[in-house]
């Protein structure tokens, strides 16, 4: 799984630094050079898309998705645990519906084999991110039913806004 981990983290490093190259280009030749890349926008839309489908995987694995968790943890150690385990099993659903869901489309743009207007590069290549992404997020939701189902996560591991808050203003005031 660490593969998986670095090369998560090295898409969105390298999406990122692309689309920031790429803007930065067509800025220059724009201003610059009064001319520019036809095919610029949409090549950056291409790199954030993988950049975002790629990022929610990273997202589950690190904990960085929002949830609100004031009243399970109120819960005892057990109870916290079933219901997390609940909360992942409804997760996987969604990402099965999701998974589903893009398959179909993605498989509707091959068919239709509708290409980019400044790319010679066919839609459904592209999209292909959506399920390679939702099934990275199925495999993140896995890994942690797996740890909650084995005891040794007692609930879901999201980030907390509050405590990071309370955190950064003490060390404001120190």
């Amino acid at each position: 799984m660490k593969i998986i981990d670095r090369l998560e983290e090295w898409v969105i490093s390298l999406m990122l630094l692309a689309m920031t190259g790429v803007a930065f280009m067509q800025v220059v030749r724009r201003y610059v050079f009064n001319t520019g890349f036809s095919w610029s926008l949409e090549v950056t839309t291409i790199f954030f898309a993988i950049m975002i489908f790629t990022g929610l995987s990273y997202g589950v694995r690190v904990g960085a998705h929002i949830g609100v968790d004031a009243l399970v943890n109120l819960l005892s150690e057990k109870k916290r645990r079933r219901v997390a385990i609940a909360a992942v099993c409804l997760c996987l659903v969604y990402v099965g519906f999701m998974l589903y869901g893009s398959g179909i489309y993605v498989s509707k743009m091959m068919e239709i084999g509708i290409e980019f207007d400044d790319l010679p590069l066919e839609r459904w290549k592209v999209l292909m991110i959506m399920p390679i992404g939702f099934a990275l997020v199925g495999l993140r939701f896995l890994q942690i039913l797996y740890l909650l189902i084995t005891g040794k996560i007692d609930n879901l591991q999201l980030a907390d806004e509050a405590a990071d808050a309370m955190k950064l203003k003490s060390k404001d005031n120190d």
